[in-house]
């Protein structure tokens, strides 16, 4: 027995998404164990600067006074009074109109000082639907190890926070070079997200990635191996799942990590209410790498599990004591589809050129 299950998060976001119809099961971390059982229908993956008032500097009055005793030019009439002084010249304020649009707020997933996979792209949440992402790309500035790359930002629809209905996703062509320094410099306050949007902050980033940590696990052999910066880590047996629930081909990505994760059943025939422990999510709607003591007699041997990728408990406990939220998982002969991109990190399972084009919101 294993767990296609869905945090509180998963369900959020893909009841969000729309699409292919699939009943999974409901599962929250740890520290907060509310369960919820759905019907799921994925879907597509988805202050203003005013500028100062200039004003010029009056000219000095000028005044001529009646020369005392002096003749009055030719046909002029002199009256004895001093003449009338100039009034100063002064050049009437500009203003450049400050930019105006209902806000977007943007938030980060990452925290400045943390140290993530190799895997794991940039994510940035946003308060509103935008419709052109062209300024906000421009802005962009990704440093690696002080050297500025080219790579590119990926839009889709969003519900992992309240309140921020998308997401966007900035990876390079490739894997994230290992034991590296990245920053992201997105100064985009003030600056246009569509007709009649304006992003009201911006947004720095400065993290570190640690070894290459790549999994690799092939259904046709029943095999784990994990590889750290090229090296041979674990090579564990597993079972992953049964034709009926098939874990997903492809590459996936850590996405979070807990010591028990809850999970429950209740599929007719296959109920169950089991805490799970050394569990690392590969994908929002439910798949996990953990362990499964009650499924020992199939682990190596076939795949009979909900989805999962079962482990031996020993086995389970050194893979979660090991990965980094970020690492890599990369999958083959599953019997299943691929993974979609919106179901949890599935950002790499695109090809450059259609990565490119970004998504919901062209980016060019």
């Amino acid at each position: 027995m294993s767990s296609l299950s869905l945090s509180r998060r998963t369900f959020l976001a893909v009841a969000a998404l729309g699409g292919l119809e699939a009943v999974l099961t409901a599962c929250t971390s740890s520290s907060s164990p509310v369960v919820v059982t759905t019907t799921v229908t994925p879907g597509d993956p988805v202050s203003s600067a005013g500028v100062a008032p200039s004003s010029a500097a009056g000219a000095a009055p000028s005044s001529a006074a009646a020369s005392s005793g002096a003749a009055p030019a030719s046909g002029a009439v002199s009256s004895g009074a001093p003449a009338a002084s100039t009034p100063p010249v002064t050049a009437s304020p500009t203003t450049t109109a400050a930019p105006t649009g209902k806000p977007v707020h943007v938030r980060l997933y990452q925290g400045d000082g943390k140290t993530y996979g190799v895997g794991l792209p940039i994510i940035v949440y946003m308060s509103k639907v935008i419709t052109d992402a062209k300024a906000f790309v421009k802005a962009t500035t990704v440093k690696v190890n002080g050297t500025v790359i080219q790579g590119a930002w990926y839009f889709q629809k969003s519900a992992i926070y309240s309140g921020y209905p998308m997401e966007a996703h900035y990876r390079p062509q490739t894997y994230w070079p290992a034991h590296a320094a990245i920053s992201l410099d997105l100064p985009i306050k003030n600056v246009s997200a569509g007709k009649g949007l304006l992003f009201d902050d911006s947004l720095t980033l400065s993290i570190k990635t640690g070894a290459a940590n790549i999994t690799m696990v092939d259904g046709a052999t029943e095999r784990l191996v994990t590889t750290s910066d090229g090296l041979v880590k674990f090579n564990f047996p597993v079972s992953l799942g049964k034709a009926s629930t098939p874990t997903f081909n492809g590459t996936k990505v850590i996405m979070e990590r807990a010591k028990l994760e809850r999970m429950i059943g209740t599929t007719p025939g296959d109920e169950y209410d089991l805490e799970v422990p050394w569990s690392c999510r590969l994908t929002n709607s439910g798949e996990f790498i953990h362990a499964a003591s009650w499924n020992g007699g199939n682990i190596g041997q076939r795949s009979t599990s909900n989805g999962c990728t079962n482990l031996n408990v020993d086995a389970a406990k050194q893979f979660f004591d090991f990965a980094l939220i970020g690492d890599v998982a990369v999958y083959k002969n599953t019997g299943g589809g691929d993974m979609p991109v919106w179901d949890g990190y599935g950002d790499w399972n695109l090809s450059w050129a259609e990565w490119s084009r970004g998504g919901a919101v062209s980016t060019s």
